[in-house]
C-alpha cells in the first residue's frame, strides 16, 4: 500500500496563519465588535477589547497585515473595519462551535436575550428575526434557491423589494453575492447574507420596523410583524 504524496495530502490553503489571528482573546474581541458593521477608532476597539491603546493597537496591526481589518483615513483620525462580509461570516460561524459564554448577571442575560432575537451580522438581519425573515420570504414564494446555498427572487419577489424602493439593478451590479444561506448561531438555522438582506435590513431601519439599540443588538417595533405582513400581501 502506497502513502499519498505529500502535494495530495496538504490542503489547497493555508489556514494556520488566519486561524492564528482568529485565535487570541483580544484579537477575536476586536473582530467581534468590527462585526457589528461599523468602522471603528483604535480606542473604541481597545475599550470594547478591555486593554490599553497601545496594545490593541499592536493588535490591529497585525489584523490588518493579515488581510482581516482594513484602515479608513478621514482626515486626522484612522477607522478600522472589516475587510468584508467574508470575515464577519467566519466569525459568525465559528460562534456555532464555541461554548455559550456563562451569564452571571440579568445585564448579560437580557444582552444574550435581545442578540438571540434580532440583531446585524455584520450588515444583515440576523437571529430570530432574520431566520423568519428568511422563511416568510421563500413561504410567500419570493425567493427560491438555486443551489445548496444562493438564493433569488422570483418575480413575485422582485415586486416586493421595488415597493419598498430598492434598487435592484444597484443590487445587481455589485460583485457581491445576492442572498446566500448564513446559518444562524442562535437559532442553528439560516438566515440571509449579502446584498439583498443587507438592502432589505437598512430598508427596515429607515422605515421604523426596526431600531438599533446597542452593538449589534436590533428590536422589532410593536407593529413589526402586521408591517411584515401587510408588504409580503403587495406581490400582486
Amino acid at each position: 500500500m502506497t502513502s499519498e504524496p505529500d502535494e495530495q495530502r496538504m490542503l489547497d490553503r493555508d489556514l494556520a496563519p488566519v486561524a492564528a489571528l482568529i485565535g487570541d482573546q483580544t484579537r477575536v474581541a476586536i473582530l467581534a465588535a468590527l462585526a457589528e458593521g461599523h468602522a471603528l477608532p483604535a480606542g473604541e476597539l481597545a475599550r470594547r477589547a478591555g486593554v490599553q491603546p497601545a496594545t490593541a493597537t499592536a493588535h490591529l496591526r497585525r489584523l490588518v497585515e493579515g488581510g482581516l481589518v482594513v484602515v479608513r483615513t478621514q482626515g486626522r483620525h484612522r477607522y478600522h473595519e472589516l475587510a468584508g462580509p467574508q470575515v464577519a461570516a467566519v466569525i459568525e460561524a465559528l460562534a456555532q462551535l464555541a461554548p455559550a459564554t456563562p451569564v452571571r448577571s440579568l445585564r448579560t442575560d437580557r444582552a444574550a436575550r435581545t442578540l438571540t432575537e434580532a440583531r446585524t451580522c455584520y450588515d444583515h438581519l440576523a437571529g430570530r428575526r432574520g431566520v423568519e425573515l428568511r422563511d416568510r420570504l421563500v413561504a410567500a414564494d419570493a425567493l427560491r434557491l438555486v443551489d445548496d446555498r444562493d438564493h433569488q427572487l422570483t418575480p413575485v419577489g422582485r415586486r416586493l423589494v421595488g415597493t419598498l424602493g430598492i434598487d435592484l439593478r444597484a443590487l445587481n451590479s455589485t460583485r457581491r453575492v445576492f442572498a446566500r444561506i448564513c446559518v444562524d448561531w442562535t437559532q442553528r438555522r439560516p438566515h440571509l447574507a449579502g446584498a439583498l438582506p443587507a438592502a432589505l435590513t437598512d430598508r427596515f431601519l429607515e422605515l421604523g420596523w426596526l431600531t438599533r439599540t446597542t452593538g449589534r443588538s436590533l428590536r422589532a417595533v410593536s407593529d413589526y410583524d402586521q408591517k411584515l405582513d401587510t408588504w409580503l400581501t403587495k406581490s400582486g
